[in-house]
């Protein structure tokens, strides 16, 4: 399937842009990314929202949601944080399935996972993939993530070094405290793109609690920090990318990660902002290709 790119740079989570189209409805099946220019295709799997591929599990106080496609090695895929979901890395999950288990988390708080009581920390979201590859497979698992995904895969394979195999991590570099500031709220997220926000609300378990979800994320986004003392701790190797023009993890943030983590790759893709694989996917899958062992697999 195909997957309509982003267009521009990053300022803060995504630049704004004008998105016309009609009311999303529960009775319309047909999913769309966050700034996406156009519909999706009416073949697209609803990555985030299928039945046939759906499941559920319980990690501490939130019901988690996740999907498997195919068969094989187990690869997780972790999407962005507030305005990322599943579907968003549809690509991947396409291209991956043909040779991997693919596990598409939903991680709390997005989609139809449960945003809990505690905070949504990056350790807690370890905890949480963990406990579905602790039920999906007994193999240690590749895991890719994007952003807040991303950050998620580092806390996992340090936490967990036995479950992740390796991990290819894209937009996300040394953090440091209070480097961005986080004042997230409705008002704002549908401003930039309603028709997503409906989509999301739709979907979620409990939408009430969304106001006090943007309140949460804010706190801990700006409290939180992360640099040596856990990149250090990955063991497993690991592909960094980013791209050029990354405002949310700028190009020396990551260059910065980079020196920091034991056994590490980088990839960064020219004149890309954040999320790099909407914008060029062929030259991010060129990076993955080699780095996962697997030169012949077909990304149409």
């Amino acid at each position: 399937m195909k997957y309509s790119n982003f267009k521009g740079l990053l300022v803060l989570f995504f630049a704004v842009f004008l998105i016309n189209g009609k009311v999303f409805s529960q009775k319309n099946t047909s999913l769309r990314a966050f700034m996406q220019v156009g519909p999706s295709p009416k073949n697209a799997i609803p990555y985030g929202n299928n039945p046939k591929a759906g499941h559920y599990i319980q990690s501490g106080d939130a019901k988690i949601y996740y999907e498997v496609y195919g068969k094989g090695k187990p690869f997780v895929i972790l999407h962005g944080g507030i305005f990322g979901s599943t579907y968003e890395m549809g690509r991947f999950i396409d291209s991956l399935s043909k040779k991997y288990k693919v596990i598409a988390v939903s991680t709390r708080g997005h989609g139809k996972s449960e945003m809990g009581t505690v905070e949504p920390s990056y350790e807690q979201k370890a905890i949480d993939v963990n406990a579905i590859l602790t039920t999906e497979t007994k193999d240690s698992a590749t895991v890719l993530g994007f952003s807040d995904g991303a950050y998620t895969s580092y806390f996992l394979a340090a936490a967990f070094p036995a479950k992740v195999k390796k991990v290819i991590a894209i937009g996300a570099g040394e953090w440091k405290k209070g480097s961005r500031p986080f004042a997230l709220n409705r008002k704002m997220a549908f401003g930039l793109d309603s028709l997503y926000w409906q989509q999301q609300i739709s979907l979620m378990p409990d939408s009430s609690k969304l106001d006090n979800w943007f309140t949460t994320m804010n706190n801990y986004y700006n409290s939180f920090g992360v640099g040596k003392q856990l990149f250090e701790k990955i063991k497993c190797p690991v592909l960094l990318m980013a791209g050029e023009l990354d405002q949310n993890a700028p190009l020396q943030t990551v260059l910065d990660a980079y020196h920091m983590m034991p056994k590490v790759q980088l990839g960064i893709i020219p004149n890309a902002p954040h999320p790099a694989f909407l914008v060029n996917f062929d030259a991010v899958w060129a990076d993955i290709v080699p780095f996962i062992g697997f030169q012949k697999l077909n990304n149409n």
